[in-house]
């Protein structure tokens, strides 16, 4: 959805930065200064010929007039209505076509609002998780049954000699010898609990493994290197030499692969021409494969690296032939697991059964407020080590909010997935196949 209501705004912000008169701004775009004073002013929308003609003399991308980096802000302002119309207030609905002039006129308070609501949702996950957790994990459950039965049985014991007044001496003994050793299993049984779950939160939280030091890093940069876009690209060492995230020789060593890759698409697929083919065709990564002449696979990293506010918002998740995660790039709404094991990843293992043949599969987060994602998987051997290595089979998923996404027809199989067998799936599923690209 183009968010034009603000552009005057952006164009107005962009040409003082390069300063730039109004005149010249619309002596260049063919209009009147009047004409130009209005939309600066957010009193005239824009077409699209005359964005074209704006971003080309501010030369800048069309995407950063029209949506600017309030990309993200407006979608959590979305959310947030949306959780207040599930709650019970659907007065929050009727001010939705309201949202930018919100924006426009109180950033502030837009911006607390929207980050409220991503507070909220990394909550509500973090619930789940641990939920999951609970229901899922046999060492915890294990351990807390351990716990509560110490518990209960210090409890029944001690009852008994409160209880009772006339008890034997031998008895007495009995009891307490009961009490003192089931003490001593209830000790043992909270300290190993408690070391279970410190080590859990330090492999969720910290940088447990090279992966994670890489995830972090990426995270950080907002999965942008920007100092790789150039045509004379930051060497890879400069990149991870002294990054605090990567502690470790293995996690540098990842990096300078994740590294070596994203040069690659680069120079494949230049920013600019992938943007200016992103605005023409949308998120449809068969549609810009085509356009832009490579495979399925450049397109969704691509997509996935792209500068922070411009282009749409997405998720990549890539495991190799084992179904192990290798790439974890998270969508706000859409839970990744850690290892792999969860129904919202079913296309991608669906991919992975399934090489060179493209899978689109809609997707829908169960929770307080429903989410619905489109999701793109695709996999392909590789042949890292040329004709004589071995190949190497990896695939990848590209998630995109279905409000984002440009639907087609799509094939339901099935109402809901039916392999968790706690019987209630965390996604259900309409796959279908992607056309192939080209």
């Amino acid at each position: 959805m183009v968010r034009s209501a603000l552009t005057g705004t952006r164009v107005r912000e962009r040409r003082l930065r390069i300063g730039m008169k109004q005149a010249d701004l619309a002596r260049a775009v063919a209009i009147s200064p009047a004409y130009l004073n209005l939309i600066e002013h957010n009193r005239r929308r824009v077409g699209a010929e005359l964005l074209t003609a704006l971003s080309d003399a501010l030369g800048v991308e069309e995407t950063a007039l029209a949506e600017g980096a309030e990309s993200a802000l407006f979608e959590g302002l979305r959310e947030a209505a949306a959780a207040m119309t599930a709650a019970g207030t659907p007065e929050a609905a009727a001010e939705l076509d309201r949202i930018e002039e919100f924006v426009g006129r109180f950033p502030g308070w837009a911006a607390l609002l929207a980050d409220r609501q991503a507070r909220i949702g990394v909550l509500e996950r973090t619930v789940e998780a641990l939920s999951e957790r609970m229901a899922h994990d046999p060492h915890l459950s294990a351990s807390l049954h351990e716990v509560v039965s110490a518990v209960t049985s210090v409890r029944s014991t001690a009852a008994i000699l409160a209880e009772s007044e006339e008890i034997a001496p031998d008895w007495r003994e009995r009891f307490h010898r009961n009490i003192y050793e089931d003490s001593i299993r209830l000790s043992e049984a909270a300290a190993a609990l408690v070391a279970y779950l410190d080590a859990s939160q330090e492999s969720e939280t910290g940088l447990s493994s090279p992966q994670e030091e890489v995830e972090a890093w990426l995270a950080r940069t907002h999965y942008h290197l920007a100092g790789l876009e150039r045509a004379h690209p930051t060497p890879a060492e400069s990149l991870v030499n002294g990054v605090p995230e990567l502690a470790s020789g293995a996690g540098r060593k990842l990096a300078l692969a994740h590294i070596a890759r994203y040069r690659a698409d680069a120079m494949a697929l230049p920013l600019e021409p992938f943007l200016k083919t992103l605005a023409e065709e949308g998120p449809d990564p068969a549609a810009l494969a085509r356009r832009m002449g490579t495979g399925l696979a450049p397109v969704f990293r691509r997509l996935a690296t792209l500068p922070e506010g411009i282009g749409p918002q997405v998720g990549l998740v890539i495991c190799d032939a084992s179904g192990t995660l290798t790439f974890r790039r998270p969508m706000p709404g859409f839970t990744l697991p850690r290892h792999g094991a969860a129904c919202p990843l079913w296309p991608l293992y669906e991919a992975l059964a399934r090489p060179t043949v493209p899978i689109r599969a809609a997707v829908e987060m169960a929770g307080r407020v429903p989410v619905r994602f489109l999701t793109y998987a695709y996999s392909e051997p590789r042949h890292p080590g040329g004709f004589d290595g071995p190949p190497v089979v990896e695939a990848l998923m590209l998630i995109l909010p279905a409000s984002e996404a440009r639907t087609g027809a799509e094939r339901p199989i099935g109402p809901s997935c039916r392999i968790c067998p706690r019987g209630a799936c965390v996604a259900r599923r309409e796959p279908s196949i992607l056309a192939e690209s080209g």
